[in-house]
């Protein structure tokens, strides 16, 4: 049907006012589950320490009445440090924005600084996770801190060619032949921790591999009846939530920011984060026509000691053919 002649419509009109909702969406990922479960320790200075010790094997011990007693041989502890490092952002905003009428948000430089808390958090956790030697730094080489791998070496599981760092943080992994992650390799590091006295009880990996253990023996991937939460009706049950094994009971955790290509087996008590300089936000000296601030932490990653954790290293991160 034909609109009638002259008819003046919202084609014609000038001056109609936008229609944008004053509300921005955002689903970015910004969870930190391994940096939020990490115990926050106070460190005094740039290079953190801490000492780690360990029992004899047990061995027989009969003794003949009346004899001298000879005493142990006894060990020193071990001495282990990290270095902090330094998460710096800033934002400038030129001061025109002042007398802007935004949409979603009253303030760019209060919106732009929460989004580069969030952004740096997630840069704190990817810094614990990577596969990274600490560097002592000087005037013009930035400090950085051991990421987990390069403390763990006692239950590992890696490929062909791969290589366990010495443990003190000094160097990094050697990366091997990837392989399927599979139930018998995860059980065989779990096996181990328990063996060293570890008591894991949360599982770091990524949507792949967690895809993976969903292939696990035992994993309740099946249709059953969950009832009254989803209304009590039939429902598939797809997930992993709670492994229990015979060395212990581990939760899989997804995780963003460690490398697919690893698992990692953790007793989440025995890693903390020293903190030189907790999070702040600050305005920086005015330098023209904008407004400056800054978001700085330094901290470092504490392995408190790695016979309590474990990993799966050189894993596949693509389906097999």
């Amino acid at each position: 049907m034909a609109q009638p002649t002259n008819t003046f419509d919202s084609y014609d009109a000038k001056g109609i006012r936008e229609d944008l909702e004053n509300v921005i969406y955002d689903i970015s990922p910004e969870e930190t589950p391994f940096y939020t479960k990490c115990k926050k320790l106070k460190a005094t200075n740039t290079y953190h320490e801490w000492q780690t010790d360990a029992l004899r094997a047990s061995a027989a011990n009969a003794h003949v009445e009346g004899w001298a007693t000879t005493p142990d041989v006894r060990t020193a502890t071990s001495r282990l440090g990290n270095y902090t490092q330094i998460f710096k952002n800033a934002v400038a905003i030129p001061d025109t924005d002042a007398g802007l009428d935004k949409a979603g948000r009253a303030s760019e430089m209060a919106y732009q600084m929460l989004k580069t808390a969030k952004e740096q958090k997630l840069d704190i956790e990817k810094a614990l996770f990577d596969n990274n030697a600490r560097v002592a730094g000087n005037s013009s080489t930035a400090r950085e801190l051991a990421g987990a791998p390069a403390w763990m070496f006692t239950n590992t599981s890696f490929g062909v060619s791969g290589a366990d760092p010495t443990g003190d943080g000094t160097n990094a992994r050697t990366d091997g032949t990837q392989r399927a992650f599979t139930q018998t390799l995860f059980d065989s590091v779990m096996q181990s921790i328990w063996e060293e006295g570890g008591k894991p009880n949360t599982v770091y990996l990524s949507a792949f591999q967690m895809n993976e253990a969903l292939d696990f023996q035992g994993m309740n991937n099946q249709r059953s009846t969950i009832g009254a939460s989803v209304g009590g009706t039939n429902a598939i049950i797809n997930a992993v939530d709670v492994y229990v094994t015979p060395w212990g009971t581990v939760q899989f955790m997804p995780s963003r920011e460690n490398r697919s290509r690893e698992v990692f087996i953790m007793q989440d008590d025995m890693w903390s984060v020293a903190v030189l300089r907790p999070t702040k936000n600050t305005e920086l000296a005015k330098n023209g026509d904008a407004t400056v601030r800054q978001v700085v932490t330094e901290l470092t990653l504490v392995c408190n000691n790695e016979k309590a954790s474990g990993g799966v290293f050189d894993l596949s991160t693509t389906a097999s053919s």
